[in-house]
């Protein structure tokens, strides 16, 4: 094939599928830069708000019959958010829990802390990000 019947043949469907292209990048190129402009503006109007003893819940199966304990039982977390929105945050908004499901034993064992928060609100840190499991000795 020649190279003038490469670029001649179907010019027209090639300059529509450029243009379509073009039109793609540009779009695409100005809605990033846009969410990125509106995500700088949230976050220099947010407020941060520390929470410094959380109770840690922990979640196991309703057929587990095993006792499991964390520790430390409190963690401080800090969020984020709309100052409207931090501000009326109250302790009881914020889930702070340690999944258990399909633990059978529990020596040495951390797991990590998971923050479940209200819309509009980010969890920045949770400290102690991890907690030791233990599950207390039977008494007979």
């Amino acid at each position: 094939m020649r190279l003038k019947d490469l670029i001649l043949k179907d010019f027209w469907l090639k300059l529509l599928s450029l243009a379509f292209a073009v039109l793609i990048y540009v779009t695409v190129s100005t809605a990033i830069k846009r969410e990125i402009n509106i995500a700088a503006d949230t976050l220099s109007m947010a407020q941060s708000r520390v929470f410094p003893a959380l109770p840690v819940l922990v979640v196991s199966s309703a057929a587990d019959v095993h006792e499991f304990k964390v520790r430390p039982s409190y963690v401080e977390v800090e969020v984020r958010g709309s100052p409207a929105v931090v501000s009326k945050l109250t302790e009881k908004d914020i889930r702070v829990i340690v999944d258990l499901t399909d633990i059978k034993w529990a020596v040495g064992l951390r797991k990590r802390v998971e923050v479940s928060i209200p819309p509009g609100v980010m969890h920045v840190r949770v400290w102690p990000s991890e907690v030791e499991v233990v599950m207390p000795a039977k008494t007979e």
